[in-house]
């Protein structure tokens, strides 16, 4: 079927308020639905030769309509892993300062735990290692990188919690 010829243009005309109303469902908001709508007519009329013969244009539209929908809806699951949360904004005004003094305190706590458990914790919760990850460099089980990585958690907080750890610049060792 050529995208040009007539009755293909009236049929695909006559379907779009079918189109919409399945892509409103999809959506749940009516400015999502015209883009999806008008994504999955431009890819109808660019792939017409994809259509298998015999198929219905409605079905084969609506399937355009979901597989696009899909495709969006791993597109915002990518852009949100990759950008901050909306509530990461309520801390814009922050001072700088207060943003330093609290590293300071991480790093003068992370400092006080036993080497095995700082290991741990900078392997996996600043450097973002997996578990096997940290593992493999710390040349331990599984079992006992989770066990040093818990108990250094636990300690961590308890640190931070209680003010135990100084609030000023950490001193560079020599």
């Amino acid at each position: 079927m050529d995208p040009t010829d007539a009755n293909f243009r009236d049929e695909l005309v006559s379907l779009l308020p079918r189109l919409r109303r399945f892509a409103r469902a999809l959506t749940r908001h009516s400015a999502d639905a015209d883009d999806l709508v008008q994504l999955a007519v431009e890819r109808a009329l660019t792939r017409i030769e994809q259509r298998r013969p015999g198929s219905g244009l409605l079905n084969w539209i609506l399937g355009i309509v979901r597989n696009a929908w899909i495709d969006e809806l791993r597109f915002r699951k990518r852009r949100d892993q990759v950008f901050l949360p909306d509530d990461a904004a309520l801390e814009v005004g922050e001072s700088p300062t207060e943003r330093h003094i609290d590293l300071w305190s991480i790093q003068a706590a992370l400092e006080r735990l036993p080497d095995e458990q700082r290991l741990a914790v900078a392997l996996v919760l600043v450097e973002g290692l997996s578990y096997r990850e940290a593992a493999e460099v710390m040349e331990v089980p599984i079992g006992t990188l989770t066990s040093r990585l818990a108990r250094g958690r636990i300690a961590l907080e308890s640190l931070l919690v209680q003010g135990d750890a100084p609030r000023k610049a950490p001193q560079e060792s020599r």
